[in-house]
């Protein structure tokens, strides 16, 4: 059943995956007891799932109770105990539970820390997370040594072209960005984009610097420049993951936005979200008279 669920999820059809992964479980469990280390790898496997298809409540509790065997079977400093953490972590605050996901990761971190040594990858990749975490949480003091301290650490092993070297430039450059220093953070944004470019320049993680780079413009009052990043992160994501996904609807929200500000509005109404009442033709034509500016009048000008 197990295998069978793996196939299922390889082809797409996640659905199904989960179902005979939930299958695969109970069967675990009553041959072998609830507590088995085998229970939590399926747990774990079928828990993947779910954050896939954005089945995160489910992922959440599949998770925790391969924590719990995990914790109990082999202790709570093993680096199996800190990778489920660390996943768990990621479905918290992909849920927007920043609060419950920070101490997840920073005991990831710590029992990486304490069995590989300072300067392993999984220790950049902890620090990476738990910074991530603590920068949705406003708290960009303590974000940003642990993002530094990632992008050394991956350089040095991992060489100054690594994808997950881009990982940590790209979010180095999303705290300068939360924090309102674009000009620090456009850099590091378009050298993200130029090693994942040189990767696979239509993955999705391609596709995230670009919106990144895209939204980043739209705050810098350059519409022009974020259109077009903007449309190859759309272009990539809409081949790649499902009509509503939150990514796709987020890149059509900037779209829109980029579209509205360029005067383009019925180029803005093909991204606009699904039941948005449209506008009548007397709100393009105010839209389209513009606006005063401190000091300036709105006066057409010939």
């Amino acid at each position: 059943m197990n295998g069978q669920s793996i196939a299922s999820y390889r082809t797409g059809d996640f659905d199904a995956a989960i179902a005979t992964g939930m299958k695969a479980i109970d069967a675990a469990t009553a041959a072998l007891g609830p507590s088995d280390r085998n229970i939590a790898t399926l747990a774990s496997n079928v828990a993947r799932m779910c954050d896939t298809a954005l089945r995160r409540p489910e992922a959440e509790a599949l998770y925790a109770r391969a924590l719990a065997i995990r914790e109990k079977t082999l202790g709570p400093e093993h680096l199996e105990v800190a990778s489920v953490l660390n996943n768990l972590a990621g479905v918290l605050r992909d849920e927007g539970k920043f609060a419950e996901a920070q101490p997840l990761y920073a005991r990831a971190l710590a029992i990486r820390e304490k069995a590989l040594g300072p300067d392993s990858p999984d220790v950049a990749a902890s620090m990476s997370n738990l910074a991530a975490t603590d920068r949705a949480m406003g708290r960009y003091d303590e974000a940003e040594p642990l993002l530094v301290r990632s992008l050394q650490i991956r350089e040095k092993a991992l060489g100054a072209d690594n994808p997950e070297v881009a990982t940590s430039l790209n979010n180095l450059a999303a705290l300068h960005d939360a924090r309102g220093d674009f000009d620090a953070a456009e850099p590091l944004y378009r050298l993200a984009l130029k090693i994942r470019e040189r990767h696979d320049p239509k993955s999705l993680e391609t596709a995230a610097v670009l919106n990144n780079l895209g939204e980043l413009y739209i705050a810098q009052h350059l519409p022009d420049r974020a259109l077009t990043v903007l449309r190859r992160a759309y272009d990539i994501r809409e081949k790649s993951l499902p009509a509503k996904h939150p990514d796709i609807m987020a890149t059509r929200h900037d779209l829109w936005a980029v579209h509205m500000t360029r005067g383009e509005f019925a180029l803005a109404e093909q991204f606009a979200d699904e039941g948005q009442i449209g506008m009548t033709e007397d709100q393009r034509r105010k839209l389209a008279i513009p606006m005063a500016s401190p000091g300036m009048s709105a006066t057409r000008t010939k």
